[in-house]
């Protein structure tokens, strides 16, 4: 094989190398999300297991048909109304797409832990194995995300 002939190879891995690379990271941001229309409401279920609209302003949200875990939403809410809903006592702020500027899942998780915001059970089972969570802070701000529940017990090896 000539010199020319094993740079040429070369340059043809690296460059496929790099357009699989870029195919893969715009498929994780940008491909597989789409954003959802404003919302007036949000569907949910009081601790009680009574059904509760939540009304909402400033609504922006993404979804993506791929996975039941991608909803993610930024919005205004009355946090008294949002006191009906039950506390989740494991939630666990999921990252979304960077381009979804509104939605910070780090600050979320600290907010959580320091107190400045609490994480409330929007509806249990919105697909199986997975419930929708809402971060609320004092001022109405709210947060919400899609994650998978732990209500399948987990098998010991030896059974």
């Amino acid at each position: 094989m000539s010199v020319t002939a094993g740079k040429l190879l070369a340059s043809a891995l690296v460059l496929s190398a790099l357009g699989a690379g870029a195919g893969m990271w715009y498929a994780q941001e940008y491909a597989f999300y789409d954003r959802l229309p404003p919302q007036g409401e949000l569907a949910a279920v009081a601790a009680d297991g009574a059904p509760v609209s939540l009304a909402l302003r400033d609504f922006q949200g993404i979804d993506g048909s791929s996975s039941p875990i991608k909803w993610r939403a930024c919005m205004t809410l009355d946090p008294a109304a949002a006191a009906a809903l039950p506390v989740f006592d494991k939630p666990t702020p999921l990252i979304g797409p960077g381009w979804f500027s509104c939605y910070d899942a780090g600050r979320l998780t600290a907010d959580l832990a320091s107190g400045a915001a609490t994480a409330r059970l929007v509806q249990p089972e919105m697909r199986p194995d997975v419930d929708r969570i809402i971060a609320v802070y004092p001022d109405g701000r709210a947060f919400g995300w899609q994650q998978i529940n732990d209500k399948t017990p987990e098998r010991g090896v030896m059974d």
